[in-house]
């Protein structure tokens, strides 16, 4: 089969059961739905690992596989082809979003049995797979954005799925309205590159992208990359835009593991990874990029330390996983970014997907206050969401491990790196250690603090057989990218994943001196184990009723009260933005709409009705009025003609 005909199933496939799902979608037979669905999502499964088989077999400089369909728009010299691209950085994606998507439908049918929009909800997962897919697919910037925007769509149809509830319906809007302010400047970006380079093409914009870097804020690819940014922190969750994520966890759990932790929010660190050329020319822009990603880090990890829902600290600890992508693309490492955003599609997808798990063991609760000791009643939920504890919280050889490190070694190695990022980086692991620790006792470790009329029992095969292949995925994936550090004492395994990026990554220049491998290890040495004490730490105050999050709030005082209140981000956010714009739209529609507007309307309409009422009383049906009236118009011309 060529390889048109492969791009073309794996995009048509779950397209096709979005309509088979979405024609029925008031149907309740959940096991015709999910199987639909999970079969449409498997075979693009199939077609993305034959054409990464493709690509395999071919030489490293011939490793792009394009498709043309038709072209799109041609407007004078304007040209966009509907056209979709499979290398080195694509093939990652779809291998992500069909395979772990795959894993996460199947994981819906036994979760979603018992909703009665059990069909609808497979439709739009269905069509977030397809929009995913021309999102990593397309060969240009705007068929990209169509892609970009259809994931939006299904977020927010996703997101507020349970509707009814007002809540949940706001969280969707949130996420909705956010993401818009992002896709406005992502739409400026586009512009921007599309009046300076003359193409939207994104292959061309690589081989345009200036050759020596840009020293002005002003130049044509720092404005461009930098409006493109703007719009990947609405998608990925960074600082300031972060806020929607964390309310998006309203929608169904698997939700969450396909778009809040597998797909969609990575979707603005794969953009930049696919135009690395052009990011690398405007070294501006990646130095806010590292920043705003090591904030975010930080932030998000500070603000996990008080949760106690158990999808609320799983989302902040997503938004904080992505700053570490973030963190890695800005100061060059687009490979390490590239890694963490595979390794973190494992784990986390596995534990969204092992609380959906407890969530359903405990009957809809989502407190951990109100778990401990689920481990015996849950046992296969348990052994696997230990294993995404270790790789998320970098335990050696575990697949967080290399990404992570690997992350924070150019944090402070690269040329466009520093010791403050690394600081950052590291601070950020630790608290991750900390609260992902706090989660796993909570929820499944000390005495059980379960209600009486709560009866705990695990899940059916069909939602622990994707918890299991997850978690070994979580163990095992980062074996493909070691470090060359570590690789000669792991029998000298080659870091597969850095040979197969490198044709299409843009290296930085070195930095003068090379950094020792001593060097390398020492900073490994302290980060992990920084973690471990951290994570024991944590063990010990949870789990031994040495220690509660009462005591520790009454010794921080008000730093605890910040963090427990996330720091008043939202509360700042309708203080200084959306209540003034609220009272402003109050005043135009007053003054506007209802004293001018509505007025002037309302006397035109006034004038209008008068004198129809006038002409009316003209046609009374009295034929002698009419004489009358035919007698004065007489005696009218006649004055009018003697006078003359």
């Amino acid at each position: 089969m060529s390889h048109q005909a492969l791009i073309a199933i794996l995009l048509l496939s779950p397209f096709v059961g979005f309509l088979l799902n979405g024609t029925r979608f008031r149907s309740q037979n959940y096991v015709l739905a999910g199987a639909i669905a999970t079969g449409a999502v498997f075979i693009s499964f199939i077609c993305s690992v034959m054409l990464m088989m493709n690509l395999i077999d071919s030489p490293a400089e011939q490793r792009r596989l394009t498709a043309n369909f038709f072209e799109w728009i041609s407007v004078g010299g304007f040209k966009v082809n509907a056209g979709f691209v499979v290398d080195q950085i694509s093939s990652i994606m779809i291998l992500i979003i069909t395979g772990v998507g795959s894993l996460i439908h199947l994981f819906s049918i036994g979760y979603m049995h018992h909703d009665k929009g059990v069909t609808k909800y497979f439709a739009y997962l269905n069509l977030f797979v397809f929009n995913m897919l021309i999102l990593v697919l397309g060969d240009s910037l705007l068929t990209m954005f169509v892609g970009w925007e259809g994931v939006g769509l299904c977020s927010y149809l996703l997101i507020g799925f349970w509707f009814s509830d007002a809540a949940k319906a706001a969280a969707g809007m949130k996420a909705f309205i956010t993401n818009r302010i992002g896709d406005a400047a992502f739409i400026i970006g586009m512009f921007i590159l599309f009046f300076s380079f003359g193409t939207l093409n994104m292959f061309e914009l690589n081989a345009l992208a200036p050759t020596t870097v840009e020293a002005s804020w002003l130049g044509a690819a720092t404005l461009g990359t930098l409006m493109l940014f703007i719009g990947a922190t609405g998608k990925s969750a960074q600082v300031p835009l972060y806020v929607w994520l964390p309310d998006a966890m309203a929608g169904p759990t698997p939700v969450s593991a396909l778009i809040h932790a597998a797909t969609m929010v990575t979707a603005g660190v794969y953009m930049i990874v696919r135009l690395n050329p052009m990011f690398v020319a405007a070294p501006n822009t990646m130095m806010v990029i590292a920043i705003v990603g090591a904030i975010t880090a930080v932030m998000a990890a500070t603000i996990g330390l008080t949760q106690y829902d158990i999808k609320k600290v799983l989302a902040y600890s997503t938004v904080s996983q992505l700053g570490y992508m973030f963190l890695a693309v800005g100061v060059g490492a687009f490979g390490a970014g590239m890694m963490h955003l595979m390794t973190h599609a494992f784990f986390k997808a596995l534990m969204f997907l092992g609380s959906g798990s407890v969530i359903h063991a405990m009957e809809g609760e989502q407190d951990i206050r109100l778990m401990g000791g689920l481990k015996k009643y849950l046992p296969i939920t348990h052994f696997t969401f230990v294993m995404g504890w270790l790789a998320i919280i970098g335990f050696p050889f575990f697949s967080g491990f290399f990404s992570k490190d690997e992350i924070l070694w150019f944090a402070y190695s690269s040329a466009r790196g520093s010791v403050f990022l690394w600081v950052a980086g590291a601070l950020g692991a630790t608290l991750t250690a900390f609260y992902m620790t706090r989660l796993m006792a909570l929820t499944f470790w000390g005495k059980s603090r379960v209600p009486k009329e709560v009866h705990p029992h695990e899940s059916p095969w069909i939602m622990t057989i994707p918890l299991i292949v997850l978690a070994i995925l979580s163990v095992i994936g980062g074996f493909i990218g070691v470090p060359h550090a570590i690789s000669e004492y792991l029998g000298h395994i080659p870091n597969y994943w850095e040979h197969w990026l490198e044709p299409v990554i843009r290296k930085l220049p070195e930095v003068a001196g090379e950094h020792s491998v001593s060097e390398e290890f020492a900073l490994m040495g302290t980060s992990v184990t920084l973690a471990l004490i951290s994570a024991f730490a944590a063990f010990r105050i949870y789990t031994n009723g040495k220690g509660t999050n009462e005591q520790i709030a009454k010794a921080l005082g008000p730093v605890y009260k910040a963090v427990d209140n996330k720091y008043y981000v939202d509360e700042a956010y309708f203080a200084g933005i959306i209540n003034p714009l609220v009272k402003q739209s109050q005043n135009l529609w007053m003054y506007i709409d209802v004293n001018f507007i509505d007025k002037t309307t309302h006397v035109i309409s006034d004038m209008t009705k008068g004198a129809g009422s006038l002409a009316r009383s003209f046609q009374t049906g009295n034929m002698q009025q009419y004489a009358m009236y035919i007698g004065l118009g007489v005696v009218v011309v006649l004055t009018f003609v003697l006078m003359r």
